[in-house]
Order: C-alpha cells, then sequence, then structure tokens
C-alpha cells in the first residue's frame, strides 16, 4: 500500500476508500455501454451512431444530478446524499437490462445521467474535506483513477460474461448486453459500507454547528452561492469542456472502433482496453504527485503536449500490440492530466458550495462536450472509419486544453478550511 495511507486515521482511510469505490463504480456502469454499443445496435437494428445518441444523454443529464444531488450534500450532509446517490445509479443501471425498446433505453440513460452525475461532486467533497491536506496532489491522482478502474473492472466484466451471456434470450432479444447491464447493480452493496464504517464530513459539521443565522449569511443558497463566485465557475465550467472531451474523446468510441474497424473479438477488445486502463491508473497517480512539485496547472499542461506524440499509435497502427501500446500511452496521459483535476477543482472551489461548485462544472462541460461520441460516430460512418476522427479529436482537444489551463490560478497547499 502507498506510503501516504499509512499516516492516515481510520475515518480519513473510510472516507477515501467509499468516494473512491463510488466513483469506480459509477464509472463501471457508465462503460458498460461502451463495450455494448455494437449488440445493442444489432439487437434494436439501429446504427451505431442511434445508440452513441445514449452515452450523449447521459453525459448531457450529468449536470441536473450534479446541481441536485451537490444541493442536497451543502445542506444535509455529503454522506446521506452519496448514499442515495449510489442507490439511485445502481438501480437504474438495472432498468436498463428490461429495456424492451431503444427509446425506453435512451430514457433510462438519461435519468441514469442525472444519477451519475452527482457522484463526483459530493465524493470529492467528502474526501478532501476530510483527508490532510498534505499528499493532496497523489490522493486527487489516486481518487481520479477510480473512473480508470471502473472502466477497467467493465473491460474484464465484458471480455469474460459478455459471451457467457450471449448463449441465453430474454424474450426473443440476445441476452448479452442486458447481462452486462444486471452486473451493473452490484454497486448498491457500497451503500452499506458506507453506512456502517463512513463518517461525516469534519468540515461540513463544524459549518452546521455554526448558529442558523451565520450558516445562513455564509451559504446563501445554493444557486446565488455559485453566482456569487462566477468568474471561477466559468473558467471551470471550460477546462472541464476541455478535460471531459479529452477523455470520452479518445475512450467512448475506442472499444467500438477495435471492433469495427479491425474485427477484433469481445476478449481481444477487453484485454486491449485493460491494458490501457493500466495505463490511466498509473498516469493519474504519477501526474497528481507531479503536481504537488511542479503546480496543478503546469502538471496538466505537460501531459497534454505529451498525449501527442501518442497518436499514431493509437489511432493509426493495425497490430493489437501496437494498438494497445498506443493506447496504454494515450490514456497514460489523458489520465495523468485528469489526476490533477479533483484536486485543483476543490482547491478553487468556495467551501459553502464545495459539494455543488466543482461537481457542477464538472457536469456543466460534460453537457457541452456531451454531442462530440455523437459527431464523431457520424463523422466515422462517414468517412468509413474510426481512426482519422480520432486522431483529429486529441490534436484540437489537447490544444484547448492546453490554452485554458494556461489561464487557470495555482493553487497547491490551499487551506481548504480557509477557502
Amino acid at each position: 500500500m502507498p506510503s501516504p495511507f499509512r499516516n492516515l486515521t481510520p475515518r480519513q482511510r473510510h472516507a477515501f476508500v467509499a468516494c473512491f469505490l463510488g466513483w469506480s463504480l459509477d464509472a463501471f456502469d457508465y462503460f458498460i455501454l461502451v463495450f455494448c454499443v455494437s449488440a445493442v445496435a444489432a439487437d434494436f437494428r439501429v446504427a451505431r451512431s442511434e445508440v452513441a445518441e445514449a452515452l450523449f444523454l447521459t453525459l448531457a443529464f450529468r449536470p441536473v444530478g450534479a446541481f441536485l444531488f451537490g444541493a442536497l450534500a451543502d445542506r444535509f450532509g455529503r454522506r446521506p446524499a452519496l448514499m442515495l446517490n449510489i442507490a439511485c445509479y445502481s438501480l437504474l443501471e438495472m432498468a436498463c437490462a428490461f429495456a424492451g425498446s431503444m427509446q425506453m433505453l435512451l430514457l433510462l440513460r438519461a435519468l441514469f445521467g442525472i444519477a451519475m452525475g452527482g457522484e463526483w461532486g459530493v465524493g470529492a467533497a467528502l474526501a478532501f474535506e476530510t483527508l490532510p491536506a498534505e499528499n493532496r496532489g497523489f490522493f486527487s491522482g489516486l481518487l481520479q483513477e477510480g473512473y480508470a478502474v471502473g472502466y477497467l473492472v467493465a473491460a474484464a466484466a465484458f471480455a469474460l460474461l459478455f459471451p457467457w451471456f450471449s448463449h441465453f434470450s430474454w424474450h426473443g432479444h440476445p441476452f448479452g448486453w442486458r447481462g452486462m447491464f444486471l452486473v451493473g447493480a452490484a454497486p448498491a452493496v457500497l451503500v452499506f459500507y458506507i453506512g456502517r464504517k463512513v463518517e461525516e464530513s469534519p468540515m461540513w459539521s463544524e459549518r452546521r454547528s455554526e448558529p442558523r443565522d451565520a450558516r445562513t449569511r455564509s451559504a446563501v443558497g445554493t444557486a446565488r452561492g455559485v453566482l456569487r463566485y462566477a468568474g471561477t465557475f466559468l473558467f471551470l465550467v471550460l477546462l472541464m469542456t476541455g478535460f471531459n472531451s479529452f477523455s470520452h474523446g479518445t475512450q467512448d468510441l475506442y472499444p467500438t472502433f477495435l471492433q469495427r474497424d479491425h474485427g477484433f473479438s469481445a476478449q481481444l477488445t477487453g484485454i486491449i482496453a485493460i491494458i490501457y486502463n493500466l495505463g490511466a491508473l498509473a498516469g493519474g497517480m504519477i501526474f497528481g504527485s507531479l503536481s504537488e512539485r511542479i503546480g496543478r496547472r503546469r502538471a496538466i499542461i505537460l501531459a497534454a503536449v505529451l498525449s501527442l506524440p501518442a497518436i499514431p499509435l493509437f489511432a493509426l497502427s493495425h497490430s493489437p500490440a501496437a494498438l494497445a501500446a498506443g493506447a496504454f500511452l494515450m490514456q497514460f496521459m489523458v489520465q495523468g492530466a485528469w489526476g490533477v483535476v479533483p484536486a485543483w477543482l476543490s482547491e478553487l472551489s468556495p467551501g459553502p458550495v464545495r459539494a455543488t461548485f466543482p461537481g457542477l462544472a464538472y457536469q456543466l462541460g460534460n453537457l457541452i462536450s456531451s454531442k462530440n461520441v455523437v459527431i464523431q460516430a457520424r463523422a466515422a460512418e462517414r468517412i468509413g472509419g474510426y481512426a482519422w476522427v480520432l486522431a483529429a479529436t486529441v490534436v484540437i482537444v489537447a490544444g484547448f486544453l492546453v490554452i485554458v489551463a494556461a489561464f487557470g490560478r495555482e493553487s497547491r497547499g490551499t487551506d481548504l478550511r480557509a477557502a
């Protein structure tokens, strides 16, 4: 176990584990559909780009969840809001297994997006208000890579379980992708762990103990509290637009690219996805820790720039080994940049709305960039392949991210109690 964990108290350790698992399982439930795009399209006899609309709807509705669950967390506490959030997205994931039409699946994925949108902001607030200030960059990188862990577990589950589920049927429909969504209900178990082991954020508890009129003056109200810091909020929205385009633009259609352009099997696609998610894990922790030395902005810019040399292997090579190596390097850099995000957003967010502010900015960035996956899919259908679409996406998005991050305020070492 990494050395920064040794100095954590049980309270801090349980809070981090709960938030890490909540984010990991949230990502796991999202990426199940990413791996099943081709299977869903074949079942409902629609184009892959129409199934990609379900990914778009999930991303587009996430700001609603960020605001609703963030407001609940700022008013009633991080812990109960996180428990409710995890229960909601687990149940909605399971409901997707019983969708009888493409329209029903689209509706359920939109509702799932609301539930998914609340987890990151609430979890980050609970984690960073409980963890010590030292090694915040390391914990930021590790926490964010819960996303890569979720993707990795989804890849492993797809490679191992999808072929087995495909032997069954449900009311005349192939059961393969439906079985994967049933597995996606597993995160509900985490609610019991949080209920038994996790304590409320000490910073939120301190504000809760203030006289009611003092709390009212400081909080102002969730919406007014966010508008009070409009300049910072606008910067974070632009930053997260770049970040979400960076991750989803290189991840969401990559399994489809491997299957459609190269004819890879479910097993080989899953193995390559496991490899590049190991790269994502390493990148997030290394760049998160590096940001404690060189600063948040420089770490993000460095990772974005270093993604460019990986493009030829990532998108334009042909052998499984070369594609796996390119995807490993690409996700090392993509999630390396992302590893800095939880700490930087938490440090830039004012305390009274910390559960709402970063999560809402994050998910509004998701909303702005949410149509990218559909645009990518339609462009690929028009030109007959995904390779050049993926390559162009990295060039455009990495450049945008470098420019926006350069205008950010360095916040390394900020005291969150005073923020």
